[in-house]
């Protein structure tokens, strides 16, 4: 298959899928490598930067997907229906960092570094996508193990966790402040007996 004809199957495949595709699954679609794969998504992503195109590809970890342009997105909103705004506080956003720097963690292993419970974020952010189920632990009472999702990667504009930035041991002693302020403000509210 010469590499237009290649350009042409990628594509329409991208824009079927609508979600994100495994670079391996394309190169077994192509009967190609990896690598010859790769390459022709990079001629893609040059095209449609250069063009006057709508589209872009975005690459995450090793699959890559096909996107409207950021700078297009006023123009979408009017015709497409209003997405739902995350509302990520600051709770929910400690939990997040957790579990994407831990990864794959447990609650309990979450509520240890925290200091308090944390369902409420753990599911607001099942919800929101941006983390997923990976499974249990070889462990009493099996508890599940939370890692981060490629819609974590798409909000957060990184193509692996590999380029989220390092924390510092400022950055965690703030965290452990934090979540143990939200302990005292916690048990303060709770009604004495």
């Amino acid at each position: 298959m010469d590499r237009e004809k290649a350009q042409a199957v990628l594509e329409a495949i991208l824009f079927t899928m609508g979600g994100s595709v495994e670079i391996s699954r394309l190169a077994q679609v192509l009967e190609t490598d990896e690598k010859e794969v790769r390459e022709i998504l990079s001629d893609m992503q040059k095209k449609y930067e250069q063009e006057s195109s709508g589209i872009s590809l975005m690459w995450l970890e090793e699959s890559v997907q096909l996107t409207t342009k950021a700078e297009l997105y006023e123009y979408l909103i009017k015709i497409a229906k209003t997405p739902r705004k995350m509302v990520l506080t600051d709770t929910v956003m400690e939990t997040l960092s957790i579990i994407a720097y831990k990864q794959p963690v447990t609650r309990l292993e979450i509520e240890r570094i925290r200091g308090v419970s944390c369902d409420h974020a753990v599911n607001k952010l099942l919800e929101y996508d941006l983390i997923t189920e990976l499974g249990r632990l070889d462990a009493p009472g099996r508890p599940l193990l939370f890692g981060t999702t490629e819609q974590f990667l798409r909000c957060f504009g990184v193509r692996s966790l590999e380029e989220l930035p390092e924390l510092s041991t400022v950055q965690m002693e703030e965290f452990k402040q934090q979540a143990e302020a939200e302990a005292g403000m916690m048990q303060e509210k709770q009604p004495e007996e």
